[in-house]
């Protein structure tokens, strides 16, 4: 084929040379940019999970200044709750004041022991062991763990012993065992 027949075969198809020509240009960028196509996957949902995280944090950030207030204000009434370990005195007087207001008799001073070692490092908090025995009729003692249970500090009772004496008018003797919430 001379060069003529070659022009000649080219004026006479033109559409079809050129699409030729079109799709081999083609098909080599395909393959060219073939080896991208991982990278702009990878890329493409990174920046969809960075989107929706941006999506999220829009969406819940609409009361953000309500629940801080919210979350402040239930810290304080935690704190105001909250028994100090190094304050003894005070921690003692807790129970005195109960023992005059509900009527029983502290029988032996409350045994408030050091806090235990934390088991989180982290942790903000600390349970403080106290061991306690009263004497008083019954609704006095109850008075008095209804009054423990729901007082001034968070209490959680661990354990109750109660006893009585032979003779059934003789005043009940009740020992606890229990935690309050506090700080170190």
């Amino acid at each position: 084929m001379t060069n003529e027949e070659l022009f000649a075969f080219v004026r006479k198809h033109p559409i079809s040379i050129g699409a030729g020509l079109l799709t081999l240009l083609l098909g080599g960028a395909i393959y060219y940019r073939s080896d991208t196509v991982p990278e702009t996957e990878s890329e493409l949902t990174q920046k969809t999970a960075e989107s929706e995280k941006y999506t999220a944090n829009n969406k819940n950030s609409t009361q953000l200044q309500e629940h801080y207030e919210a979350l402040v204000t239930a810290n304080k009434a935690i704190d105001g709750r909250i028994v100090r370990a190094s304050q003894f005195g005070k921690n003692l007087q807790y129970f005195y004041k109960l023992e005059s207001e509900t009527g029983v008799k502290l029988t032996t001073d409350p045994r408030i022991s050091p806090p235990a070692a934390k088991k989180d490092a982290k942790a903000a908090y600390v349970s403080i062991p106290v061991n306690l025995s009263v004497q008083g009729n019954l609704p006095q003692l109850l008075g008095f763990l209804r009054r423990l249970e729901s007082g001034t500090h968070y209490c959680r009772v661990l354990n109750v012993s109660l006893a009585s004496a032979a003779d059934r008018n003789a005043a009940l003797n009740l020992s606890i065992n229990l935690e309050l919430l506090g700080q170190p």
